[in-house]
């Protein structure tokens, strides 16, 4: 079992940058990735990463705004969120995918982009 702890997570108004992390405990790690939960909307994929080829996949929605890093001596990724919309106001989750195809999941950390 995969232990996440994410933080980062805040209010900014319109146009402004937010930082996410998210370190996880535990070894057997596929990828790592971003998920998040609108208000009243259902979860929806962000980013992800895999850790062995460092391979990135990004939702349309976030292309060319947001970034997926990962720093492998800490086991910990990372979202820098540029350029943020009212639109991208959520729960933002950290996921992480096992070579057995087990999938954990963090807290969540509060994202709020005003107006």
């Amino acid at each position: 079992q995969v232990q996440l702890v994410e933080s980062g997570g805040g209010l900014v108004q319109p146009g402004g940058s937010l930082r996410l992390s998210c370190t996880a405990s535990g070894g057997g790690i596929y990828s790592m990735g971003w998920h998040r939960r609108p208000p009243g909307k259902q979860r929806e994929f962000v980013a992800s990463i895999t850790t062995g080829d460092q391979t990135t996949d990004y939702a349309d929605s976030v292309k060319g705004r947001f970034t997926i890093s990962r720093d492998s001596a800490k086991n910990t990724i990372y979202l820098q969120m540029n350029s943020l919309r009212p639109e991208d106001t959520a729960v933002y989750y950290c996921n992480a995918v096992d070579y057995g195809i087990r999938t954990d999941w963090g807290q969540g950390t509060q994202v709020t982009v005003s107006s």
